[in-house]
This record gives structure tokens, C-alpha cells and sequence, in this order.
């Protein structure tokens, strides 16, 4: 039926269909304002509004803090030497320019979908799937990554303790001497427990352990600083820049949870204010720690001594004091603080798809809320199987990278949507606003693919076969089945 109002047929003229072609179904874009509308209701019921500037920041600090320090340390030493610090300070100041763009995204449109909304509203639809998934990739993969190095830290633990470790074969995946991680998949399912309570009771708790974590960090650095000897420092870049760009790129993978906090954008009790805050304070204070960390541990250690170890800080303690009361303390706050990394991207990972399920570009399971408790609960079970059962069963170096690539082509994205929806919607009230548009965007972007550059082949190709599997999911699922496709019809 044609419109009212429309301009009549010429006569003999044949009707045609008003339906687009492909390449407009794919370039679709979710209004702003529907977005926003929709913020906080699912199948089923309603997402609760509990959380305020305070937890948000320790949401973002709590899935960032400890990643690189506790666990990807010992990694990235040996591609850098002394200048791991320098890489460090390459993944803040990639970051910092994505934090910018995300936090006045974050502001504008606060859903729980992050990036992947923001690339809706901008960017149309198939961008917007190829930036979920690589969040899905991000969050997911980065989940299972921490978790493996939580079981380094709790056979720290108990081997200061009662003197005993888990065997090989039950606390290290295939391909790195054991059979089945155990302490992996466990963490990950006290971390679904927490969320399943709620979200405000799941803030509370990693409240608690952002404190225990900082208050570890900064006790390392007080005692690891004794040790430390200058002529650790004398070679200081001994792999040259490409040792500090492949290091930067493993140890961006640190960076990932300051957006934690825009994944909790229908959560917050006032959004536009507080995500933009929480977002950049928490990357100002997790980017000093690093740093200060790093630069104790590498005084304290000589870098050729690292050798990939996942629980370097604990030795390192034990080195400069003698004694295994301290690194056993250290050990102790490590296993808190990485609970807190897999609890709150464990959050974001459940928010994503719970944005992209209203949406329907996935089962329609991620978006049901529980009534009780407020929260997307069958999503969190499956996320948590999923991610437990990948901790288990895939060595830490592989899952790093292959986090860090995902997130480094989300963030380009979120750097390029924020420079869009100035042009295409400059009216748009925006509680913050990136600085030197679109100069610092277009750094942002630049660092970003700098750093996928400096990723290994091997990285690409998982990366390039999950896009495949991706698009091929999209194509025979998540295209047909868009809420914005009946309105197209």
C-alpha cells in the first residue's frame, strides 16, 4: 500500500517494491533516541538503576587493574626488557585517546551496549555486529585469559601456606603441561555466582577487593623497591622499538576494562554525568599504578629473569626479602584482585549481549531479566559455562593477544563513531566532549592500528577466522532476524 500523500503513479506505470537492497539493510542505523528509550528493559522485565559514580569508577578499575600487573607482567618483559615501562605508557596513551571518544559516547547514548550501540547509531548495522563481536572476543577471551592467571596466584597461595600446589594436570591447559585448569574455571563460576545476585550486591563485592588490590600493588612497591638495583636499568632497550611496540600490544590487553563502565550505562543512576568520570578517572589511576609497578619490578629483577612467568610479582617479593610471608600476602591479594578482573568484565560481557539480544541480532535468551533479582541471568550462565570451560582449556599467551586485537579494533571504531555523530548530529546535548575534534579521535585510531600491527601473524589469523565465523553468524541469523528490519518491510 503506498503512503498518503504520495506523489501518484504515471499512468501504465507498474508498481515496485519500496523494500532497500542489501546495502542499505546493512547500513541501517538504530536512532539515538530509540537506544536510549530502550535503555534498561528486556524480556521479561527491567534492568535495576543502582549503580552511582563510586561503583562505576571501581567497576572500571576493578576490570582493569591486576590484568597487566598480576598477570601479563611476566609476558611482556622479555619482548621488551627494562622499557616494558615505556610499553606501558604506549598502552595508557592508546587507551587514553579511545577513553576520550568512549567517554563522551558514553554520555551521549548511555546503554549497556557500549561501543557496539555507539556504532549502531553511527555506523549502521554491520559495522555495529563486527564491533559486538569483537567485543564478544574482548570480554570474553580476556575472561578466560585472567582467569588461568588467577591459578598461577592461588598455587602461590598455597604453596606459602600449606606447602602443597595443585598438579600440573589440574591446574595448566593442553599445550602448556597439563590437561585441565581447574582453578580457572572456578573462579569464573564464583564470579557468576556474584552476578547473579544482583548488580548492586556484585559492586559491593568488587568494591572490596579494588581496595585489597590497590592496597597490594602499592605494598609491592614498597618493599620490591628495596631491591631494587640501577643496573637493571643500563640496557634499557634492548629489542629495540619493535620489543616496546610488541610488548605495548600484549599489555594493552591490560587497558581493557576502563570501559567496563559504559557497559553499566543502564544500570547507573545518572549515566550521563557519572560514566563519562568514572571512565577517565579510573584510566588515570590504573595508568600510574602500572607504571610505578612496573618500573619497581624490573629494578628489582633483572628482565632477562622474567621468563613469562604469571606470577612475578610474588617471586619477586620472596627474592628481595628472603623470606615467603610476603610474596604468600602478595599471592593472597593477587587472588582477590583477579577475582575482580573476571567478575566485572565477566559483567560487560553479559551486557553486550544483552544489548545485542534486544536488539535481535542474537537468541533472544541473552536479553531475558530475572524479575527477582533484576539481572539477565540464563545470559549469565551461559557466558560464565562458556568462558569457564575456555580458561580451562587454552594457554594465557594465546587468549592475550587474541583479546588484545578485538579490543584494538573496537576501539578504532568508537574513535571514528565519536567524530560521526558530531557531524551527523552536532545538536546532540553532550555531558563531555573530546578535546581537539577530530585530531585526538584521529590519534586514537592511528594508535590502535599501530598497535594491531604489532600483533603476530598467528593473532590475525584466530582474529580473521572469528570475523569469518562472525559474519557467517550475522548473515544466517542476526540479519533476518534485526528489530529494525519489520519497519524496513
Amino acid at each position: 500500500m503506498l503512503d498518503q500523500g504520495a506523489p501518484p503513479q504515471n499512468p501504465g506505470q507498474t508498481a515496485v517494491s519500496a523494500s532497500p537492497g542489501i546495502g542499505a539493510r546493512l547500513m541501517r542505523r538504530k536512532p539515538v533516541e530509540r537506544l536510549v528509550a530502550e535503555g534498561g528493559h528486556g524480556e521479561g522485565g527491567a534492568l535495576r538503576r543502582s549503580l552511582g559514580l563510586w561503583q562505576l569508577t571501581m567497576i572500571s578499575i576493578g576490570a582493569t587493574l591486576g590484568t597487566g600487573i598480576f598477570v601479563v607482567l611476566g609476558e611482556a618483559v622479555p619482548k621488551a626488557g627494562p622499557a616494558v615501562t615505556l610499553a606501558f605508557v604506549a598502552a595508557g596513551l592508546t587507551a587514553l585517546f579511545s577513553a576520550l571518544s568512549y567517554a563522551e559516547l558514553a554520555g551521549t547514548i548511555p546503554v549497556s551496549g557500549s561501543s557496539y550501540s555507539y556504532a549502531y547509531a553511527t555506523m549502521g548495522e554491520l559495522i555495529a555486529w563486527i564491533c559486538g563481536w569483537c567485543m564478544i572476543l574482548e570480554y570474553g577471551v580476556s575472561v578466560a585469559a585472567v582467569a588461568v592467571g588467577w591459578g598461577e596466584y592461588l598455587n602461590e597461595l598455597l604453596d606459602g601456606t600449606m606447602g602443597v600446589t595443585i598438579p600440573a594436570a589440574l591446574s595448566a591447559p593442553p599445550g602448556d603441561g597439563g590437561v585441565f585448569n581447574l582453578p580457572a574455571l572456578l573462579v569464573v563460576l564464583l564470579a557468576m555466582a556474584f552476578l547473579l545476585g544482583g548488580a548492586r550486591e556484585s559492586a559491593r563485592a568488587n568494591t572490596v577487593m579494588v581496595i585489597v588490590k590497590i592496597g597490594a600493588l602499592v605494598l609491592f612497591c614498597a618493599i620490591g623497591v628495596q631491591g631494587f638495583r640501577s643496573g637493571n636499568y643500563e640496557n634499557f632497550m634492548p629489542l629495540g622499538m619493535a620489543g616496546v611496540s610488541a610488548a605495548g600490544a600484549t599489555l594493552f590487553f591490560s587497558y581493557i576494562g576502563f570501559d567496563a563502565a559504559s557497559t553499566a550505562g543502564e544500570e547507573a543512576k545518572d549515566a550521563q554525568r557519572d560514566l563519562p568520570r568514572a571512565i577517565m578517572l579510573s584510566l588515570v589511576i590504573v595508568t600510574a599504578l602500572y607504571v610505578l609497578v612496573a618500573a619497581v619490578a624490573v629494578g628489582a629483577r633483572p628482565w632477562e629473569n622474567f621468563t613469562d612467568s604469571e606470577a612475578a610479582l610474588a617471586q619477586i617479593m620472596r627474592e628481595v626479602t628472603g623470606q615467603t610471608f610476603w610474596g604468600t600476602l602478595l599471592a593472597f591479594c593477587a587472588v582477590i584482585a583477579i577475582a575482580s578482573v573476571v567478575l566485572t568484565v565477566l559483567y560487560g560481557q553479559t551486557r553486550v549481549l544483552f544489548a545485542m539480544s534486544r536488539d535481535g541480532l542474537v537468541p533472544k535468551v541473552f536479553a531475558k531479566v530475572h524479575p527477582k533479582t533484576g539481572t539477565p541471568r540464563a545470559n549469565t550462565l551461559i557466558v560464565s559455562l562458556f568462558c569457564g570451560v575456555l580458561a580451562a582449556a587454552i594457554p594465557l599467551g594465546q587468549l592475550a593477544d587474541a583479546t588484545s586485537i578485538g579490543t584494538l579494533f573496537a576501539f578504532a571504531l568508537v574513535n571514528v563513531a565519536v567524530v560521526v555523530l558530531r557531524r551527523t548530529r552536532p545538536d546532540m546535548p553532550r555531558t563531555f566532549r573530546v578535546p581537539l575534534s577530530p585530531l585526538l579521535p584521529a590519534l586514537g585510531l592511528g594508535f590502535c592500528l599501530w598497535m594491531m600491527g604489532s600483533l603476530p601473524a598467528v593473532t590475525w589469523l584466530v582474529f580473521g577466522v572469528w570475523m569469518a565465523a562472525g559474519l557467517v553468524f550475522y548473515f544466517g541469523y542476526g540479519h533476518r532476524r534485526s528489530r529494525l528490519a519489520p519497519s524496513e518491510k
